[in-house]
């Protein structure tokens, strides 16, 4: 509606006027507290495309138009400002990933690359222990470095919700190539599912 739009705009302006009033060039400044305004005015500047991209798509604009808008692909555009519907109940989904998910990615790809099979398989829920035992991770793993050379380290993950699930992408470098970690982790921190992919080069 046209009154998020306004709400949001008149919550941005607030937190400008207040680090402007805070007076920001002189000396002896509390830098803390601007930071806090900065950080606040933020927040509130994605409350505004949030809530024009909210009107946009309520006036006929597909996804790719606002992707287009914000330099990213519809999808991505989707996951951030999209409201899914659970086809199951038709209740809007839980699109917020799980907290902390990037950190356990990380954590579980250098297990891996440590050799820590069964601190990683010890995440594994049910289906995964019974579908990946440790022998077998560990296979998986030396078939990588045989084909990629020794592990180098591993990039920012990145996480998304899926459903009932969160879904982390992580890369990885290699002596002689790149691969994505993608781990999927439940509401419990259980992993469900763990695949290395090839990345393709452009």
């Amino acid at each position: 509606m046209q009154e998020n739009l306004t709400d949001a705009l008149r919550a941005l302006k607030t937190r400008t006027d207040a680090l402007l009033a805070s007076r920001v060039l002189t000396a002896d400044h509390d830098w803390a507290r601007s930071i806090g305004h900065a950080v606040s005015i933020q927040t509130a500047a994605d409350d505004v495309v949030r809530a024009v991209v909210q009107q946009a798509r309520r006036n006929g604009a597909t996804w790719q138009t606002v992707g287009d808008a914000l330099g990213v692909s519809r999808q991505a555009a989707f996951q951030r400002y999209g409201k899914p519907v659970d086809p199951r109940t038709g209740q809007p989904m839980n699109t917020t990933p799980l907290p902390g998910a990037t950190e356990l990615a990380a954590s579980t790809v250098d297990d891996l690359a440590s050799g820590q099979w069964t601190r990683v398989t010890e995440q594994f829920d049910p289906t995964m222990r019974d579908g990946l035992p440790e022998d077998a991770l560990a296979a998986a793993w030396a078939q990588i470095i045989g084909l990629a050379g020794a592990y180098e380290g591993h990039g920012e993950p990145e996480a998304a919700r899926a459903g009932d699930m969160t879904v982390t992408n992580t890369p990885l470098s290699f002596e002689a190539g790149d691969y994505t970690a993608r781990i999927t982790f439940r509401d419990d921190r259980t992993i469900a599912g763990l695949h290395i992919l090839e990345r393709q080069t452009p």
